[in-house]
């Protein structure tokens, strides 16, 4: 089994050093994908805040998908980008950090606070195989509507639910269900999305809204 292949079904690999010419060849490539979106990211972040057009046309030439009303504040890192699906309207505030070794896919009006990582890659805990810099890569879901909080950190083969929040600070090693609020590390579901949160944004603060709360 070649490297591509390797890195696709989660299993271990090493990024260089190869022998077979096939492996040889796909570590080349991935090496120049790299450089291109180290390459591509170093423009957008010195890219004006006011050229939007531009900071788009640069996103939607990296991504995997981006179809949609995407907005990424500067500081935005990325392994590869075009492993990176947005599956829709999309916000990151300041210094998202993207590790996508394996897709990434994001469904439509998820945002992200600062600080956040989303990583799709990690080490073996056997210190021989670290030595030996092993990698192995998991995709990461994150459903539709979600916020991830400031500083939290999304880790390899971890899916998040649809309408989820995600606590700042918070470590998510597993699975996260649809509806919930979930903080900590390692990160847990706290409690259920329910009526209480359409009357109250925050604690005891009641929403006041002059207008009346779409339906979709």
């Amino acid at each position: 089994m070649h490297l591509k292949d390797r890195i696709e079904n989660g299993m271990l690999f090493y990024e260089h050093g190869h022998k077979d010419p096939v492996d040889i060849a796909q570590e080349q490539e991935l090496e120049a994908l790299r450089r291109h979106c180290k390459e591509v990211m170093f423009e957008y972040n010195h890219t004006s805040p006011a050229d939007q057009e531009k900071r788009q046309e640069l996103l939607k030439g990296l991504l995997g998908r981006c179809d949609g009303r995407v907005f990424i504040e500067d500081g935005v890192h990325m392994s590869y980008g075009c492993h990176l699906f947005l599956e829709g309207s999309f916000y990151a505030n300041f210094n998202l950090s993207v590790v996508d070794d394996a897709n990434i896919y994001i469904g439509d009006k998820t945002m992200v606070g600062p600080n956040v990582v989303l990583c799709t890659t990690g080490h073996p805990a056997y210190p021989l195989y670290r030595e030996m810099v092993a990698h192995y890569s998991l995709p990461i879901h994150i459903g539709k509507n979600v916020w991830i909080g400031s500083n939290a950190v999304v880790l390899p083969g971890v899916t998040i639910g649809d309408n989820s929040i995600i606590g700042a600070g918070s470590v998510v090693t597993r699975d996260i269900p649809a509806d919930v609020v979930a903080m900590g590390s390692p990160c847990r579901v706290v409690r259920k999305i329910d009526e209480r949160d359409r009357e109250y944004y925050f604690r005891d603060m009641k929403v006041d809204f002059p207008y009346t709360l779409r339906e979709e």
